[in-house]
This record gives C-alpha cells, structure tokens and sequence, in this order.
C-alpha cells in the first residue's frame, strides 16, 4: 500500500455443509419439489465488523462452532418438515437460520451477522440479508 488510508467495513464468512430432505407443501403435485427429494446443503454465515478485535479478528472463525452443533444435531441427515417451524425452502431455512444466530450465537461476537445464504445445488442459492442494525 501507498500509505493512502481507506474506510470501510470488514466482512468474513464461513460455511457448513449438511445432507437433508425435505418436500415443499403447496405446489401441484406434478411439481417435482412436492415429491420427498434430499440434497447437499452449503449455508454461508457473513459476519461484519468496523474494527478487528485482537490480534486482527472481525470473529474468530471457533466461536461458530454452535453453528456446527446445531446444523449436525437439529439438521443433519433429517427431514427438513419435521424440524424446522417454516417450510423448507431455501429461502425459509436461511431466515430461520439467520434468527437463530442472532439469537443463540450473536450476543457476545464482537461481528454482526449480515447474511445467509442456503444452496441446494451448486448452482442456485438463497440468500437472507439482515437489515442495517
């Protein structure tokens, strides 16, 4: 660098991966996603910060490990109907997943978690993006 300062924001993220199955209520019954089907979840936790905490953290990437219990507890090899409160979209997951981090990981993480992005696929992802708070 030039010695130019710059601002802005720091941003990490971390992913966990989980296999589960599920079927979405709702749709006609040709619809292939109204069938039980599984798939190899990816979910992304983005946390950000306007400094890093010693020695250069926005987070330290251990103290996600609820995150890990949970998804291998509560998701992991389930079927998403039957323990989660919403249907199990991707959209639905990442926002149920978002609440409860903010709930039961957050409070004492010097980040703040900005996204969560669910994919199913490789190729197509939900994302749940908190409000500025």
């Amino acid at each position: 660098m030039n010695g130019t300062s710059v601002s802005g924001r720091f941003r990490i993220g971390k992913s966990f991966r989980f296999e589960a199955a599920h079927f979405l209520p709702g749709l006609s019954a040709g619809h292939q996603c109204a069938r039980m089907h599984g798939h190899s979840y990816a979910v992304e936790f983005v946390l950000t910060a306007d400094r890093l905490v010693p020695p250069g953290f926005v987070t330290d990437f251990g103290d996600l490990a609820p995150v890990k219990q949970l998804i291998d507890s509560a998701l992991d090899h389930r079927v998403l109907n039957d323990v989660l409160p919403v249907a199990p979209t991707s959209e639905n997951v990442a926002a149920w997943l978002a609440g409860w981090f903010v709930e039961h990981v957050e409070p004492p993480l010097p980040g703040r978690l900005v996204s969560v992005r669910v994919s199913e696929t490789q190729s197509s992802w939900a994302e749940f993006v908190l409000e500025e708070r």
